[in-house]
């Protein structure tokens, strides 16, 4: 279960590392998710929210997030 301050999260907060340091997580590209997703998630919170990414972007439900973006 998400709470709606997850989907803000998602659009807002910044990739904390890694090739794509500094994007929004709504905008990391969908091949680097799944990757995520065979290699394993980050742990706690982050870990949590690209779960939510992935499931956003394959549902293509990202026309959801952009009225949340700052």
């Amino acid at each position: 279960m998400f709470e709606k301050q997850d989907l803000v999260s998602i659009a807002n907060m910044a990739m904390p590392f890694g090739k794509y340091q500094g994007s929004p997580l709504i905008n990391l590209p969908e091949e680097y998710l799944l990757w995520f997703a065979k290699k394993g998630w980050p742990e706690g919170k982050l870990g949590g929210l690209l779960q939510l990414t992935l499931e956003i972007k394959i549902n293509g439900l990202e026309s959801v997030i952009e009225p949340l973006k700052k």
